[in-house]
Parts: structure tokens; C-alpha cells; sequence
């Protein structure tokens, strides 16, 4: 137990999460892109349809070959159901219908408010505790955004004219980091690639529902090889392994942490349009890159949070317990 105890602070402060979130905030930065090629082939629901199936097959692979568990215990199932309505659902409408109703960058904006309540949102639940450094990290990495935004070509305008999409886009970053904060503790219980296969599991047949009158309206002959792949792309990378990554870094690294690398991801898309579709980035677009890359940096260097070792030390004690009916039983046997 004293050895376990010793290694967890350790095992927050490698550098393996930093690298998992950096092919995360790579394969989100692709998504963009891919997302906006495939939207003109094939209807917003109807795109949601289509990947979220790769996704849950991705995740149910990726479990089978490691031998995890299917299904969850049935004092789990509630908590799946709950993520699984924030994170999948609720997440979906709001991010597609609000995306549909503001500008790119006012988009943008709304979302990089994820870990701003996520560092408000894990303290108030007794998740971690409060740091003012995570926070001012956070905000450096917001205002870096601004300056992403500011400089590129679609720009921002907080108006009546997009008032409802933003609202909708701020509901989609409020409904993410109650994901990301009520799903830390069912993850360390049970696993990052169990609670994401169980919260796609469940959402996907209700989002499938959702994209069925503009699947019926899609011509499946006249799809691109290209769009396909995009399809493809977008529920294997940007959702099956994404989640599971997101997942892992907030049980390696904590919310907040994790929360902030997400302002990286725009900077990915920024780099990915230029090497893809010649969108060359500007001298501002440059200058927030570096800001937010600041503000990483800051929310890293924070002092570890020790809200939850009384918890972690309980799940601890609690798996050694099981572990041990487990050698007890297969001896007996």
C-alpha cells in the first residue's frame, strides 16, 4: 500500500499524458478540417449517424483485446447513463445546432470556456482543490484563443445576430466539463476505455435516431471515397480513441489539467488548414499560438491538487480488497 501511495504522485507528473493529449489535440485539430469536407456531402445528424457507430465498434475492439470488462456493475449503470447524456447527447445538439447558428470563431470561443468550468466546476465538487495558478493558467489560454480568432479570416462578432448559437455553444462547453468532472471518479474506479465504451454504447442508438431522416435523404451512391474516409476518421480517431484519451488524461493528470490542452486544438486546425487546404496562418493567429502554449505551461507548473488522495486512497484500498477475494477464490477453486 505504501508503494502505491509513493508512485501516484509520481505517475500524475510523467510525461505520458502530456503526449497522449498532444495526438489529441493533433487528431481533434485533423477533425475540423475532415469535418468541414465531409459536411458537404453529407447532413450535420446524418454525419453523427454515421460515425458514432465506428466509434462504438472502435471502443468495443479495443476492449475485447484487452480482455476488459463488457458491461458495467449495476451500481455503475446510473452514472454511465448521466455521462452518457452529457457527453454524447446533449454535447451533440447543442455543439451542432450552435455551430449552425454563429460564426467559426465565436464557436471557438464558447468552447475554449471548457476548462475555465472545469477549474470552477472540480473544486465546487470537491474533485480537486481550488488553484489560483490553474485558473490564471486557464485564462492565458483563453485570451491566447481571442488572439487565434481575432487574426483569422472569419473572425468574431458577439451580437443579437448569433446570440442564440453562442448560447447554444456555451451550453455545449457547460455540458463537456460536467462530463469531464462527474466522470473522474467512475473512471478511476472502473477504467478510461470501459467508461468511454459505456457512454458511447449508450448514446449512439439515440443519435443514430436522431440522423435517421437525413440518412434516408443521403444518396449513398453519389459519397466520395474521400467523404468516407472522413466518416470513418471522425468516429474512429476523433471520438472512439479521442474520448478514451480525454478519459485517461483526467485520470492521469486531473480536470483541469487536462481541460486546458483543449485551447491547443484550434492551433492544430489553424496548421492543418494551411498544410491541407493552403489557409495560410496570420502574424495574430501566431501570437495566440504562443500565448496559449504560455498558459499550458503555467497550468503544468501549478502545485499538484490534493483534494482527492482521500479518495483515491479508498479506491486503492478497495481494489486491493477485491484483488485479494480474487486470489482467495481462484486458490479455493
Amino acid at each position: 500500500m505504501r508503494g502505491l501511495r509513493a508512485r501516484a504522485p509520481r505517475l500524475a507528473r510523467t510525461p505520458t499524458g502530456e503526449l497522449d493529449l498532444l495526438a489529441l489535440v493533433v487528431i481533434w485539430g485533423v477533425n475540423f478540417t475532415v469535418v468541414k469536407v465531409v459536411l458537404q456531402e453529407v447532413e450535420p445528424l446524418a454525419f453523427n449517424a454515421l460515425r458514432f457507430p465506428f466509434a462504438a465498434l472502435t471502443v468495443l475492439i479495443l476492449l475485447r483485446a484487452q480482455g476488459r470488462r463488457l458491461l458495467p456493475r449495476r451500481r455503475d449503470w446510473a452514472r454511465v447513463a448521466w455521462l452518457s447524456l452529457f457527453g454524447h447527447l446533449a454535447y451533440q445538439v447543442f455543439f451542432i445546432f450552435g455551430l449552425a447558428l454563429t460564426l467559426a470563431g465565436n464557436a471557438s470561443l464558447m468552447l475554449a470556456t471548457v476548462p475555465m468550468w472545469i477549474a470552477i466546476l472540480s473544486p465546487a465538487l470537491g474533485h480537486e482543490r481550488f488553484s489560483w495558478m490553474i485558473l490564471g493558467g486557464v485564462f492565458i489560454t483563453m485570451s491566447g484563443l481571442v488572439l487565434v480568432i481575432l487574426g483569422g479570416s472569419a473572425g468574431m462578432t458577439l451580437g443579437g445576430e448569433t446570440l442564440r448559437g453562442d448560447l447554444l455553444m456555451l451550453a455545449a462547453a457547460v455540458v463537456w466539463a460536467l462530463y469531464t468532472v462527474l466522470g473522474r471518479r467512475a473512471v478511476r474506479r472502473n477504467g478510461a476505455l470501459e467508461m468511454t465504451a459505456w457512454t458511447l454504447w449508450l448514446g449512439t442508438p439515440a443519435l443514430v435516431l436522431m440522423g435517421l431522416p437525413g440518412l434516408l435523404r443521403t444518396d449513398f451512391g453519389s459519397l466520395s471515397a474521400g467523404a468516407w474516409a472522413g466518416i470513418v476518421y471522425a468516429g474512429v480517431l476523433a471520438i472512439g480513441i479521442a474520448y478514451f484519451i480525454w478519459y485517461r488524461g483526467v485520470r492521469r493528470l486531473g480536470s483541469s489539467r487536462t481541460a486546458v490542452y483543449s485551447n491547443l486544438v484550434p492551433v492544430a486546425a489553424i496548421l492543418t488548414a494551411w498544410l491541407w487546404i493552403g489557409e495560410t496562418p496570420r502574424a495574430l493567429q501566431l501570437l495566440g499560438a504562443g500565448v496559449i502554449l504560455a498558459g499550458i505551461a503555467v497550468v503544468r507548473l501549478a502545485p499538484p491538487t490534493r483534494a482527492g488522495d482521500r479518495a483515491r486512497r479508498r479506491l486503492l484500498r478497495e481494489r486491493r480488497r477485491a484483488e485479494k477475494a480474487a486470489r482467495s477464490r481462484r486458490t479455493r477453486q
